[in-house]
């Protein structure tokens, strides 16, 4: 099985209101940005949709509305991974609905042996036809898959790209070098997404692309297409912000931006915590240099 998820996605973020209940109407606005604004496909319940915060209900309603909104017009993959492996096992056997694809993080907190990272996966792989997609980021689940135990398991037939946000250069590049044909890497760095499709990764999830999807699919697809002037101006024209995006953590630096361009509030719900009044001016000054 080929991966199919190129290009430009993105990590939508999940809008509340006031009430701290999710915006659904936000959330249409959100998708509707997306789509018209060149991404390729989207992916929902990521990390940065904060759903270790949603309900069971409330991550199948916020599915519901993304396909409803989307209407078929661009893929969409779902965040679905955990450290409880029969758990997960047993929500891919029930089917999840509509969607293209599952985003799965490797397990966190309980730091597997690379032999335990692998036997999940392929687990995991064995409980539905669905194609997935592997999330390396060591930064928050404690533990690192090895390019030994990614290449193992991209000879699994519907486990198809790996979303890489390790950082570390040399690893992923040892990924692109050795992956079996067919077989995605996809950047989980927004900015590291231009030096990886120049090493000849095959696109981004990004959280960036939430506020600015325009400018971030034209740096993407400029790249891919060897236009690097065009990639070059678009991915330095993002450098700075994307750094004020992530300075007190995600998602709120990016839900700050969306606030101020009106698609949605910045609320986000504990333990997370919207940006200082600092980063906020900072984030809509260079939000304001980049429209200019």
């Amino acid at each position: 099985m080929n991966n199919v998820f190129t290009g430009s996605g993105v990590a939508l973020v999940t809008p509340f209101d006031a009430s701290m209940q999710v915006d659904f109407d936000a959330l249409k606005r959100l998708v509707e940005f997306q789509i018209y604004n060149g991404t390729d496909f989207l992916v929902v319940q990521g990390t940065t949709g904060e759903s270790p915060t949603l309900s069971t209900s409330e991550k199948r309603a916020i599915l519901d509305t993304v396909l409803e909104t989307n209407s078929g017009r661009l893929k969409v993959v779902y965040g679905l991974g955990g450290n409880d492996t029969a758990g997960i096992a047993g929500e891919l056997e029930k089917g999840i609905e509509g969607i293209d694809g599952i985003l799965s993080v490797s397990p966190y907190y309980n730091k597997p042996v690379q032999r335990g990272i692998l036997a999940h996966y392929k687990i995991l792989a064995d409980s539905t036809d669905l194609p997935i997609i592997l999330y390396n980021v060591p930064g928050r689940t404690g533990s690192n898959i090895a390019p030994e135990t990614t290449l193992a398991l991209a000879e699994v037939k519907n486990i198809v790209a790996i979303k890489e946000a390790s950082g570390n250069m040399e690893q992923i590049m040892q990924l692109i070098k050795y992956r079996p044909k067919g077989f995605g890497v996809i950047s989980g760095d927004d900015n590291l997404t231009l030096p990886l499709i120049l090493s000849g990764a095959d696109g981004v999830i990004s959280v960036v692309a939430n506020a600015f999807p325009a400018l971030f699919s034209t740096m993407v697809h400029a790249a891919q297409s060897g236009k690097l002037e065009v990639a070059r101006k678009a991915h330095y024209a993002l450098f700075d912000v994307t750094k004020l995006f992530f300075e007190q953590g995600n998602p709120g630096g990016v839900k700050a931006a969306l606030s101020y361009l009106e698609i949605m509030d910045d609320y986000m719900r504990l333990p997370l915590y919207p940006v200082s009044l600092d980063l906020k001016k900072r984030i809509q000054q260079e939000v304001d240099k980049i429209l200019a």
